[in-house]
């Protein structure tokens, strides 16, 4: 009598599988927009291009890690056989980023022309924003020490500038790359110009204070559209953060205790608001600030008493400065209550709870604030991008490989934003479960003794249903 159960014995054999359900909907997407002509034309001859760039679309979207494994996972022979290639060498994949490249602007140019030619959007109003990526690899002269939103100040980087159409359209249309030393005010005029002549007069550009300046918002009003940006609070605010209370503010959302006054100007609307919630995380932001600075203040006293070294964090290591050091801390004359106060007294400012946001348009002061948090999508492509559609950091050497690496990167986040704009039951899920879904969809290849094969598709869900099975009709 058996009492155990046992395994199955595994037999060996031919049998194949792989996910198939990133390269169906590269494959539906692709042709939907027209991409094969837009991209196809600028290489004619040699390995078909359009291919070879739905293979890498393909992988950006399944694993996604090097150039190399890239070229390793497309050389599988089933893959090959889909995309209807031969083995090829790890070179032509550099290649086909450094065309990508070298036609950057005509590609992005033309994606919009089928964008905007094939959906009749709502509205033109955009978001805008600017973001780091570490650069590795010395050779490119877009490679530049700058403020790293990465927090890799020792990398060299680029900068990238997005535009998105706003809510509830949420589709990336522009993608400019500037040095990693370029300011977002500066970088400013790059991305709106890329996609300006695209937008409806009056429409609205949605920007923060990083690009704010005199000049960009005489940009956008010398095409007769409309702004809206933060600004940076100065003497004047002061004046009127003082006498807050006194101007009767607006309720703008009671739960969170945010209040707000506007003061309309010739030109433009400024709307300054209070927010309760606010005032308490920067209040305690400054108070661990203060509390580090006594920390730091009695460690170089104790170096100090104890006649010791100051500690290396606090001293400039190049052994080309000779530098003597001369340290004075005011511990020895006040307490440290009197400490606390006295640095509490030059940290808080009371400017803690407010902010300011500024618009060419006689907004509600809910609508502007409403408005101005939308842009935060834009803040998710910048996440996607970079940890889902995982498009750092990037490896490449010349600048038209950057290019070009950026270009499939931003395909490919089209082409997901694409799907959440088409299908509204995914209209709040991130790309990394669209990913994952598209990504367990497998096929089989059954290898049959009559050396047919069969193909067994699995792992259906109710993402990958709803993006493949409408379009494709497999089962």
């Amino acid at each position: 009598m058996q009492t155990k159960l046992r395994t199955y014995e595994i037999t060996p054999n031919d049998n194949i599988c792989f996910p198939i359900g990133t390269i169906l909907a590269v494959e539906n997407l692709y042709e939907q927009l027209n991409f094969s002509s837009i991209l196809g034309k600028h290489k004619a001859k040699g390995i078909d291009f359009n291919s070879l760039i739905k293979a890498l679309l393909s992988y950006k979207l399944t694993e996604n890690f090097s150039i190399d494994r890239a070229h390793k996972w497309i050389n599988q022979d089933e893959v090959l056989e889909f995309f209807n290639l031969e083995k090829f060498n790890e070179r032509v994949l550099y290649r086909t980023l450094q065309t990508l490249g070298s036609n950057k602007e005509e590609i992005i140019l033309d994606i919009q022309d089928v964008l905007f030619s094939m959906y009749n959007f709502e509205h033109t109003n955009i978001n805008m924003d600017w973001t780091s990526i570490v650069l590795y690899g010395d050779k490119s002269p877009l490679g530049k020490y700058g403020y790293s939103r990465d927090h890799r100040p020792d990398k060299k980087q680029i900068t990238l500038g997005v535009s998105e159409l706003a809510d509830p359209i949420n589709l990336p249309v522009g993608i400019t790359v500037e040095k990693g030393n370029v300011p977002d005010q500066t970088h400013f005029k790059k991305t709106y110009q890329q996609v300006k002549s695209r937008l409806n007069k009056e429409s609205l550009v949605v920007f923060d204070k990083g690009a704010n300046s005199i000049k960009n918002l005489a940009l956008i009003k010398e095409d007769e559209m409309d702004y809206l940006t933060a600004k940076k609070l100065n003497a004047s605010d002061d004046k009127l953060i003082k006498m807050f209370d006194q101007l009767d503010p607006e309720v703008v959302d009671k739960e969170k205790g945010i209040y707000g006054i506007k003061i309309v100007k010739p030109s433009s609307t400024n709307y300054l608001y209070f927010s309760e919630t606010l005032k308490k995380q920067q209040l305690e932001a400054r108070v661990r600030k203060v509390q580090r600075m006594v920390e730091e203040a009695k460690e170089i006293q104790k170096s100090i008493d104890e006649n010791k070294k100051l500690p290396k964090k606090f001293r400039i290591n190049n052994k080309l400065i000779d530098i003597s050091y001369s340290y004075q801390t005011k511990l020895v004359e006040m307490s440290e209550d009197e400490a606390f106060e006295l640095l509490e007294e030059e940290v808080i400012n009371g400017r803690e709870g407010f902010f300011c946001l500024k618009s060419s348009k006689n907004l509600t002061l809910i609508d502007a604030l409403e408005t101005y948090r939308k842009k935060d999508s834009i803040e998710k492509i910048f996440n996607s991008l970079k940890n889902e559609i995982e498009i750092k950091p990037l490896r490449v050497w010349t600048d038209e490989s950057i290019y070009g690496a950026i270009i499939i990167g931003f395909i490919a986040q089209l082409l997901i934003s694409l799907m959440r704009y088409e299908f509204k039951e995914l209209k709040h899920t991130s790309t990394k479960f669209i990913k994952k879904s598209l990504s367990n969809l497998t096929v089989t290849v059954d290898f049959l003794k009559n050396k047919n094969k069969t193909y067994i598709y699995a792992n259906f869900d109710s993402i990958n249903r709803l993006i493949i099975t409408q379009k494709q009709g497999i089962s």
